[in-house]
């Protein structure tokens, strides 16, 4: 609301970038959580995490299309009023939930480990905004990310040795198979964000399309991804978790390839759809068991941590996408800027790939059992 009625570009930011920022991390996590802890065994969590993966992509990829609709028939604000009236619907919509775990309020917060985490991401984040002005100010605001990073992590490992409670436990990536569940989440929300930002750009300023036109464009991407997450439950039942986001990294980057070759020879809207339709079935595919790998990784009483964990990785992930193709496409290239920054998604999708590649065979038996603590000593 705040943004709705947001005088300067100031408020707008206090509102859209921060406030609201906040308010989704502590609104995702306990999905996963309750999701985790109300299906037991991996296909009935596979076919709820598909179905959150689904609406969590179409909310992604339709996003274009409905805010078009909103700012092209009445304004900017009325989005964000739109916005507001959908978390009214969510928050009457959770008082019919209960947790499946009692609270504990007397679990302390850390606070300085919040606040430390935040800076330094945010460093980090801005120094890859500042590339295209200043290499040697990027240079220093990553820098400078990473040493508050190593900071919060000392103090982590500091509080954690002497019995406190640190915001991140360094013992959850003492798991290797969640590591790699990591990073695979990770670049493919740098995939769906990074690749949502450069075509809604060139879209827009080089095909002079209008925010309805190109959100019509981007269906495309959202029923792939709603056709092959709501296929996660069968998909899990027949292959292994980690053959499924392998194929996903392959069918993705195979769409940025048809995407490149068929927007650059074909002045038609069309060119667009092949490639973005890959695209979305791509992702569909590997967003669920990328989450189930990590989430079934560890017991009951770390869903709280892991959960965090894997949604701040996931942001972190959107955050590099939009970064990394925005700096890309205003660093003064004559030419080929819109290419050059899908070839350097589909780069960063084969570090993704490799990742996929390294987990166990075993990482998620498609259809059987949990095994907590084996995956754990793995």
């Amino acid at each position: 609301m705040l943004s709705a009625a947001a005088p300067g570009l100031g408020v707008l930011i206090l509102g859209n970038s921060i406030l609201e920022g906040i308010g989704t991390a502590l609104l995702i996590p306990p999905v996963y959580i309750l999701t985790t802890l109300l299906y037991p065994d991996v296909t009935s969590r596979a076919r709820a995490f598909g179905v959150i993966m689904a609406l969590g992509g179409i909310g992604a990829a339709a996003g274009p299309l409905i805010g078009g609709l909103i700012t092209t028939g009445i304004s900017w604000r009325a989005a964000f009023v739109f916005q507001a009236l959908v978390i009214g619907v969510i928050v009457l919509l959770s008082r019919r939930i209960d947790d499946p775990l009692p609270p504990d309020p007397s679990r302390s917060f850390d606070t300085a480990g919040a606040v430390l985490s935040a800076v330094g991401l945010v460093l980090v984040v801005m120094g890859i905004l500042a590339a295209d002005d200043n290499v040697w100010l990027t240079i220093g605001l990553i820098a400078a990310g990473a040493l508050v990073l190593g900071w919060f992590f000392r103090s982590a490992r500091v509080k954690e040795a002497s019995g406190g409670e640190p915001l991140l436990s360094p013992r959850l990536f003492r798991n290797r198979t969640s590591n790699l569940g990591l990073v695979t989440q990770n670049v493919q929300w740098l995939l769906l964000m990074g690749t949502s930002f450069t075509v809604a750009a060139y879209l827009q300023v080089v095909r002079g399309y209008d925010a309805i036109e190109t959100g019509v464009v981007f269906t495309a991407a959202t029923l792939g991804l709603l056709a092959s997450s709501l296929s996660a439950e069968r998909l899990a039942r027949r292959h292994p978790q980690r053959t499924l986001i392998m194929t996903g990294f392959a069918v993705c980057l195979v769409g940025v390839a048809v995407l490149i070759v068929l927007a650059g020879s074909h002045a038609t809207a069309w060119a667009f759809v092949p490639g973005l339709l890959l695209i979305g079935l791509g992702l569909g595919v590997m967003l669920t068991p990328s989450v189930n790998v990590v989430q079934s990784s560890f017991p009951e009483e770390q869903q709280g941590e892991i959960s965090g964990l894997s949604r701040s990785v996931s942001n972190l992930g959107s955050s590099f996408g939009t970064a990394i193709a925005g700096t890309i496409l205003v660093a003064g290239l004559s030419k080929g800027a819109y290419a050059a920054a899908m070839i350097t998604l589909a780069v960063i999708g084969l570090g993704g790939l490799v990742a996929a590649a390294l987990l166990p065979r075993e990482a998620v038996a498609p259809g059987g059992p949990e095994r907590p603590a084996a995956w754990t000593r793995r």
